[in-house]
């Protein structure tokens, strides 16, 4: 594998006066100007440590991989572009860390170089990391080179370095159906890490993939991505509070005839057809709160792959607390397969006081592909574990839930408005892993509390 490769294109103008006091006291010329500005190729591998800094662009060409312990910097205020004729995907391999820290000003961007950006210009962002997975996957997806596919450990604790006001914009690279490069894809990656204040904006694939591990997260952005926004399988065990899915309702990936859906949430712990049980360990299981997710609502247009609101299956655990879920496509909540709807029976998993809304008021709630006879749950019995035991209501009416303008896909305002019984129902944090000292106590449910929008500056709309 090649050495990283700098291409820099710079243009000087130098003067050089030559003029003297006296044939003995020549007057020195100016010494040449340093040029802070340019473009500047990155490809190949990394091994060195490195500083990129705002008076540059990057442009990533393939796939970058930075290993050997090596660390990249990213200033404030920098860009990293990509073309479509290469994709460039930033792989941060396990002996590798990242320090890109932005600013709510001064976000880092990772975005498409074209004067016409579409998704796909740039491949994406890749973190792997040494924490415990279950092995669903073998190798890392989307055409990662094989010395760098092997991802996870047995260190849960593991940091691959920091992400903070970063977004991610026209990303995505299939290779292959069900061979994709996402938005962020996080592969084993640890606790230490730090991700927080993340947008994905207009992905060709999922916006943020987490491949086993045991990361925790705050503030993330999934913004009209084709396919899921918070996709997690692998055994992945980690945090979020205070989180965003808004659908554009014409937009999903290509499906062929693979059968798949586009959903907010889809969650699994192991695929079937790799031969595991769905009780292979580590199992799947997020705790989740605070989040705010706004589905298609069956919008003029609509795409006919979009799916549900939440999709939890394949013998997948979770907690998704203190949130709002709307306008989810085929239904809201959709439970699959044994193992999963018998988490959700016994109160392991729970979607949890928490407010519910579906496209198809007809069917809100789901259950399909169990075996055992007679089932764990039904659609009935998932209503009525949700809306009293979970103290998580179905609204029929999305107005009522009384969102500023959720379904305004060029300009969401996702706030609650004064009133809005989102304000006046208190989070609770007192189920599972919800006591951790990780999760901030709200006196409120989603994303936001009627005041403050944390989304300023940094974010996009629009795109």
């Amino acid at each position: 594998m090649k050495k990283i490769a700098f291409v820099i294109s710079f243009g000087f103008v130098l003067a050089v006066s030559s003029c003297s006091k006296s044939d003995n006291s020549p007057t020195p010329p100016p010494p040449p100007p340093v040029d802070t500005t340019g473009t500047i190729d990155v490809r190949g591998v990394i091994s060195t440590s490195q500083n990129w800094i705002k008076s540059h662009t990057y442009r990533l060409r393939g796939y970058v991989y930075v290993t050997a312990g090596a660390k990249i910097t990213i200033e404030a205020g920098t860009k990293i572009i990509s073309n479509k004729d290469s994709a460039g995907v930033l792989v941060i391999y396990k002996d590798a860390t990242i320090m890109a820290e932005g600013t709510a000003t001064a976000p880092i961007v990772f975005t498409s170089g074209e004067t016409s950006p579409s998704p796909g210009d740039l491949g994406g962002v890749i973190l792997v990391g040494q924490a415990k997975g279950n092995d669903n996957h073998s190798v890392i997806e989307g055409g990662v080179d094989g010395t760098y596919s092997k991802f996870g450990g047995n260190n849960d604790a593991h940091s691959s370095g920091t992400l903070k006001y970063v977004r991610i914009e026209y990303a995505g690279k299939a290779v292959a159906p069900g061979d994709e490069v996402n938005g962020l894809s996080l592969y084993g990656v640890g606790s230490g890490t730090t991700i927080d204040y993340v947008q994905i904006v207009r992905g060709l694939d999922d916006a943020f993939e987490f491949f086993g591990g045991t990361v925790n997260c705050k503030h993330l952005i999934a913004y009209n991505c084709a396919d899921d926004d918070f996709d997690m399988d692998d055994g992945f065990r980690g945090m979020i509070q205070f989180a965003v899915s808004v659908k554009d309702p014409a937009f999903t990936d290509n499906k062929g005839t693979t059968g798949d859906i586009s959903n907010n949430f889809e969650v699994d712990n192991v695929n079937p057809a790799n031969g595991f049980l769905w009780t292979r360990s580590p199992i799947t299981f997020p705790t989740l709160s605070n989040f705010t997710a706004i589905g298609p609502n069956n919008a003029p247009g609509t795409s006919i792959d979009y799916g549900y609101g939440m999709r939890w299956r394949r013998g997948s655990k979770f907690i998704l607390a203190n949130s709002i879920v709307m306008g989810g496509q085929k239904a809201g909540l959709d439970i699959d397969d044994d193992s999963t709807a018998s988490y959700y029976s016994q109160g392991i998993s729970a979607f949890y006081n928490s407010f519910l809304n579906a496209a198809s008021v007809a069917k809100p709630y789901k259950v399909d592909k169990q075996v055992k006879n007679p089932p764990f749950l039904d659609s009935s019995s998932l209503a009525s574990i949700t809306q009293t035991t979970d103290l998580s209501p179905y609204y029929a009416d999305a107005s009522a839930i009384m969102l500023t303008d959720p379904f305004n896909d060029a300009a969401p305002n996702l706030q609650p408005k004064t009133g809005s019984p989102a304000l006046s129902t208190a989070g609770k944090f007192d189920k599972g892993l919800l006591t951790d000292p990780f999760f901030t106590a709200t006196t409120y449910i989603g994303a936001f509390d009627g005041t403050i929008d944390w989304t300023s500056g940094w974010a996009v709309w629009g795109k």
